[in-house]
Order: C-alpha cells, then structure tokens, then sequence
C-alpha cells in the first residue's frame, strides 16, 4: 500500500513547482499528510505538514516562506507549492500519511510513504 508523488523535475533556481501527493491505494481524507526530503548523504528532512481539515499545518525553517501546503479531500490529494527554488532543495521528496488527523515533525509519525519524485534545482 502506498501513496504516489508526481511533479518533480528539473528546474532553475528561482522558479516555481508544485507536487501532488495522493493514490487510488490510500485513501488521505481523514488523516495527516507530510512532506519530507532527502538530499544524497543527508537525512530525511521535514518540509511541511497539514492537519486532515486543513485547519492547521507546519512548514520547515529551511523552507518556510517559500513553500505552502494544501489539500482537496475530494480528490484525495495533497499539494506541495515551492516557489523561488534553490539549488539546496535538490532532494526526493516523499509524503506520507500519518497515523491519525494530526501532523507530525517526525517521519515516525507517518504509516504509509510514496517512493519519492526527484526535485533537482539547477543555479
């Protein structure tokens, strides 16, 4: 069972990109969905997090600012908007469902991961 992330590709610094994170496997509506990141030979980072009533959400320090969280329960999708990209957010980005309704800074706190989309940000 897994979730599925799209939207990664090659960009230049200073531009936009949104992901999406969702999949016909899981279904997100009634829970927490996170974002976390992974550069070669770093660990794996919190970026942002939404609550399932899209009420409350946290977004990393490295990040904060430039990149925004959003959900559509009806399309049981999550999004992640990164504007004004730079080359230190090349990194696998990964979202996971969380095991209740609250976000969580921990990836221990997510049950069910994607397999990541690649986001590499050229200066």
């Amino acid at each position: 069972v897994q979730l599925v992330e799209s939207g990664g590709k090659s960009v230049q610094a200073g531009d936009s990109l949104e992901l999406s994170c969702g999949g016909p496997e899981v279904t997100i509506s009634d829970y927490a969905v996170g974002w976390f990141r992974q550069a070669p030979g770093k660990e794996r980072e919190f970026v942002a997090s939404i609550n399932a009533f899209s009420t409350s959400s946290a977004i990393g320090d490295s990040v904060k600012g430039r990149f925004t969280i959003s959900r559509n329960n009806s399309k049981n999708t999550v999004f992640l908007l990164m504007t004004n990209l730079e080359p230190e957010d090349t990194a696998v980005y990964y979202c996971g469902r969380s095991r209740d309704s609250t976000w969580s800074l921990s990836a221990n706190g997510y049950q069910y991961w994607g397999q990541g989309t690649q986001v590499t940000v050229s200066s």
